[in-house]
């Protein structure tokens, strides 16, 4: 039986990054996921998900570490696969003038409801018509049996008005 391995990278952004994370993985039998990566500001970060055999687990995970010698920092762990799955999901995403505390503000209203941030997204670029920077993030979140969207959307509207942002609540 496969187990789940939950990986994450970071590495200066050269060519030939993912193709040498993803040679050890088919060195160790294992089944590349699901993965999400990116170039941040001269470096590659990325979390990604690989199905191994349990017995292949500790050697994978040596070989993995081994890659620090190539410049790629990597920490890799056993995933919890019997998480209970969440009633449903909705989409929050705001955009606004950027300022420090926008997501500290937005994750602290869904920690406070116990809705858990099962994605984020997020970008800083120009506003069109001023050229001051402009902050936009996506959140999706799990919601429990019991959550309570209305006082969330309160929540919501309070910081779109102090932190002057267009704040939207997706079923």
């Amino acid at each position: 039986m496969d187990t789940c391995i939950v990986v994450t990278l970071i590495s200066d952004d050269r060519p030939g990054v993912v193709e040498d994370v993803a040679k050890v993985i088919e060195q160790h039998q294992g089944s590349w996921q699901e993965s999400r990566m990116a170039h941040l500001d001269g470096k590659f970060a990325g979390i990604l998900r690989v199905a191994v055999a349990q017995a292949a687990v500790a050697a994978l995970q040596t070989s993995l570490a081994e890659l620090s010698a190539k410049g790629i920092q990597i920490s890799a762990s056993q995933g919890r696969s019997a998480q209970a799955a969440a009633e449903k999901s909705i989409k929050v995403s705001a955009i606004g003038p950027d300022r420090p505390g926008i997501v500290k503000e937005l994750s602290q209203a869904f920690a406070q409801r116990k809705l858990n941030v099962s994605q984020l997204d997020t970008d800083c670029s120009s506003m069109p018509w001023s050229g001051e920077p402009q902050f936009e993030a996506q959140f999706e979140l799990q919601l429990a049996q019991a959550s309570n969207i209305d006082d969330l959307e309160d929540s919501l509207d309070a910081i779109a008005d102090d932190l002057a942002l267009d704040i939207k609540l997706e079923d």
